[in-house]
C-alpha cells in the first residue's frame, strides 16, 4: 500500500467508528416508518446514509450454508439488470432493464397485483451509454418512482400501479437518458441525469412529492446561478482549509462556452443527513474523453455536492479529479458515518471514487480527512496533496501530457475505476465497509472530435486488461477500514464484482459475481460461508426482507453494464463498448444472458431453529 496522506485532524482519528443515525427526522412519515421496520426493503440501500445493512439476522454465519432458492420470476428482458427490487409489507416491486417495466408481486403467491409497460420510444436505445439498465424504483407518499429511460420521471400508486403524475427531465434527442434510480428524502423526489458520452450538461432536480412539480434544478457546471451555488457562502477545500468557491468558479475553468457541454451527469447514488437537511452526490466525466479540448479544472465536475435539500443551494462542493483525463466519474455512492476524532464524534463522509482513491470527509463542513488508494494498482496519481485536496498526477500515465493520438499504455485503473456504481455496504458491527471492485488497466489515446447533438462526443479509443499481480484476476471484493484509511482484507474474484453489497446484522456479507455466483462471506476476514450459481452474471445489487417469519435474501440475475455490454448488445471489436468488449470477453465462456429474480431463505426446520434459538436469549 501507498503512504498514507492525512490532514493534522486525521491523524487524531481513534479506532472505532459510530453508527449515523436516520431517526432524526422525515418529513414522510410513511416512508421513514417503513425503512424503520427491517422487514422492508423500502429504498434502494436500505436508508437515506447509503449503508446497505440489515437488522435481520434469522440466516446468520452459521447457517447461511443452507441457503436455498425459494422462488424466482422471469423478467422477460435480455439486459443489464442493475439495482434491486422494493419490498414494501407483503408486495415486492420489481424493475426491468428498457422498457422498465415495473410489476408489483404479491409475496404471498407470488402472483402479479400490477404491472405498468411503459410504452417508449426504441431510440432512445442507441443514445444509452454502457447498456440500457435501470438502477432501480423509489416509494414514498403511497406511490413507487420509476425513472424511466426517455428522461420521464412517473409516480405510480403502490396499490394500483396507476398513473399520479409525470414530469419530463430531460430530451433523448441531444442524447440525454436516464439510469438512475430516483430517491425519496423528504417531501422531495430527486433525480439526475445521464449522458455525460453525448455532451450532456449534467444537473440534479428536486421534484414536489404530491404533485410532481419541478421544485429546484442544480447544474453542475456554468454560471452561479445555475449551479445553486453562492461564492461567498458556498465552500471548498483548499490550502489546508475550507474557503468560499468566488465568483464564477466553473466559469473561469472552462474555455469559452465549453461548459454548455461540460458533462457532470448524476447518474449515480444519493445520501440523506436528515439532521444537516443535505443530500450529498457525485458529477460524472467532463464533456469529450480528448482532455486536450478542454483546458482548465473543468468545475464542476468529478465533484462531491453537498446541497440544502429545501432550496439546492450548495453548502460546499469538493472536486476529486480536476482536469480529467480518463474518464474517472465522480458519480460513486457517499455512505454516511459517524467517526471518532480525538474522542469526538465527526460528521463523516465516505467515498470510493472511480480513480481509485477512497475520500473520507467531514460532511457537516466538506474538510478533506484523508484520501487513500484502495488498490494498489493505482498508478495514475502517486498520492492526492492534503494540503490542495488535489491528485499529485503521475505524468507517464497524462493522456492531456503526451497529447492527441498518442497512445497512452497501462494505465490504472481503467475508465471504468477501481469501482464504478455498484455500491458498497457498511458493516455496522465489524465497523468495516464492504467494497466491490475492479482491477483494471487500460490504454488510452483520445483525438480530436467535433460536437453535433446526439451523437457520440468521447474523442478517445481504449483497451481494458487486467492489471498486474494478481495472475489475471480482474476484481476484489475488500473490505475497507474508514478509520485507518486501509484494506483489512480483500477477496480475489475472476472478474471485476458489479454487484451491491449487503452487511446483515447475521453477521454475514452478501455480492454477486459476473460469472453468476451470488456469495456470502464473513465479514471479519472475507471467507467464503456460501455460494450459488445463477444461470447469468450478476450485477444486480443484493437485498434482505422477511415476510411471514423467514427471512429472504434476493437479487437480480442477468449480465449486462459497462463490464458486460459486449454480451448485453452483441458487441466483438475489442476497442467496442468503450474498450469493455476486449477487456470482459472471457466473460461468454462463464455466463449468458438472463433477466430473473432469484430469492432465497432457509429450510423452514432452520427458521424455526433459528427463531427459537433467538428467543432463548431475550
Amino acid at each position: 500500500m501507498a503512504t498514507r496522506y492525512r490532514s493534522p485532524v486525521t491523524a487524531l482519528i481513534a479506532a472505532g467508528v459510530l453508527t449515523l443515525s436516520c431517526a432524526a427526522a422525515s418529513a414522510d412519515p410513511d416512508l421513514d416508518q417503513k425503512m424503520r421496520n427491517p422487514d422492508n426493503w423500502a429504498s434502494q440501500a436500505g436508508d437515506d446514509a447509503n449503508h446497505r445493512w440489515s437488522d435481520l439476522k434469522q440466516i446468520d454465519a452459521a447457517n447461511v450454508g443452507k441457503l436455498q432458492v425459494a422462488w424466482t420470476m422471469s423478467t422477460g428482458v435480455l439486459r443489464g439488470h442493475e439495482g434491486s427490487p422494493l419490498v414494501i409489507g407483503d408486495t415486492l416491486y420489481m424493475q426491468t432493464p428498457f422498457p422498465n417495466n415495473v410489476y408489483a408481486v404479491n409475496l404471498k403467491d407470488q402472483t402479479y397485483l400490477w404491472k405498468y409497460e411503459p410504452k417508449q420510444d426504441a431510440d432512445v436505445v442507441p443514445v444509452m451509454c454502457c447498456d440500457t439498465v435501470n438502477r432501480g424504483l423509489a416509494y414514498g407518499d403511497g406511490k413507487i418512482f420509476l425513472q424511466q429511460a426517455d428522461t420521464t420521471l412517473v409516480a405510480l400508486d403502490a396499490k394500483t400501479g396507476k398513473v399520479v403524475w409525470s414530469a419530463k427531465n430531460g430530451n433523448p434527442k441531444i442524447g440525454e437518458t436516464n439510469t438512475n434510480a430516483p430517491h425519496v428524502f423528504k417531501d422531495k423526489v430527486i433525480t439526475g441525469i445521464s449522458g455525460g458520452e453525448f455532451g450532456v450538461r449534467g444537473r440534479l432536480e428536486a421534484y414536489d412529492i404530491k404533485t410532481g412539480r419541478r421544485v429546484w434544478t442544480a447544474w453542475s457546471t456554468g454560471p452561479d446561478h445555475d449551479m445553486l451555488v453562492d461564492p461567498k457562502k458556498t465552500m471548498t477545500w483548499t490550502n489546508g482549509k475550507m474557503e468560499p468557491i468566488g465568483a464564477n468558479s466553473s466559469l473561469k475553468s472552462w474555455q469559452g462556452d465549453q461548459w454548455k457541454l461540460g458533462g457532470g451527469t448524476t447518474w449515480g447514488w444519493y445520501s440523506y443527513d436528515p439532521k444537516l437537511n443535505l443530500v450529498y452526490y457525485g458529477t460524472g466525466n467532463p464533456g469529450t474523453w480528448n482532455p486536450a479540448q478542454r483546458p482548465g479544472d473543468n468545475k464542476w465536475s468529478m465533484s462531491i455536492f453537498a446541497r440544502d435539500l429545501d432550496t439546492g443551494m450548495a453548502k460546499w462542493v469538493y472536486q476529486m479529479t480536476p482536469h480529467d483525463e480518463w474518464d474517472f466519474d465522480g458519480v460513486n455512492e457517499v455512505p454516511l458515518v459517524d467517526l471518532t476524532i480525538d474522542g469526538k464524534k465527526v460528521p463523516a463522509l465516505e467515498h470510493f471514487d472511480r480513480n481509485g482513491f477512497a475520500y473520507t470527509l467531514n460532511r457537516e463542513t466538506g474538510a478533506l480527512l484523508s484520501a487513500q488508494k484502495y488498490d494498489p494498482a493505482v498508478n495514475w496519481a502517486t498520492h492526492v496533496d492534503m494540503k490542495s485536496g488535489r491528485p499529485v498526477v503521475d505524468k507517464k500515465y497524462s493522456p492531456g501530457t503526451t497529447g492527441p493520438d498518442v497512445n497512452v499504455k497501462d494505465i490504472c485503473p481503467a475508465a471504468l475505476g477501481s469501482k464504478d456504481e455498484q455500491p458498497s455496504s457498511y458493516d455496522e458491527h465489524a465497523g468495516l465497509f464492504m467494497v466491490p471492485t475492479n482491477h483494471v488497466c487500460m490504454t488510452y489515446e483520445p483525438f480530436q472530435i467535433e460536437y453535433t447533438a446526439g451523437q457520440p462526443y468521447v474523442g478517445a479509443t481504449l483497451t481494458m486488461f487486467p492489471g498486474p499481480n494478481e495472475h489475471g484476476d480482474m476484481g476484489n471484493f475488500i473490505a475497507w477500514d474508514p478509520v485507518h484509511a486501509r484494506i483489512a482484507w480483500s477477496k480475489p474474484e475472476r472478474f471485476s464484482v458489479w454487484s451491491g453489497a449487503l452487511s446483515t446484522a447475521g453477521d454475514v456479507v452478501f455480492y454477486g459475481t459476473l460469472e453468476g455466483y451470488i456469495k456470502a462471506v464473513d465479514p471479519k476476514d472475507g471467507r467464503e460461508l456460501w455460494k450459488f450459481k445463477m444461470p447469468s452474471g450478476i450485477i444486480g445489487d443484493v437485498f434482505t426482507y422477511k415476510y411471514g417469519g423467514k427471512q429472504y435474501v434476493g437479487v437480480y440475475s442477468g449480465i449486462g453494464g459497462w463490464a458486460g455490454i459486449g454480451m448485453a448488445a452483441g458487441l466483438k471489436e475489442n476497442t467496442a463498448g468503450l474498450g469493455a468488449v476486449g477487456g470482459y470477453k472471457d466473460l461468454a465462456k462463464y455466463t449468458n444472458l438472463g433477466g430473473t429474480l432469484f430469492v432465497f431463505a432457509l429450510p423452514d426446520n432452520l427458521t424455526r431453529t433459528a427463531s427459537l434459538k433467538r428467543a432463548s436469549l431475550h
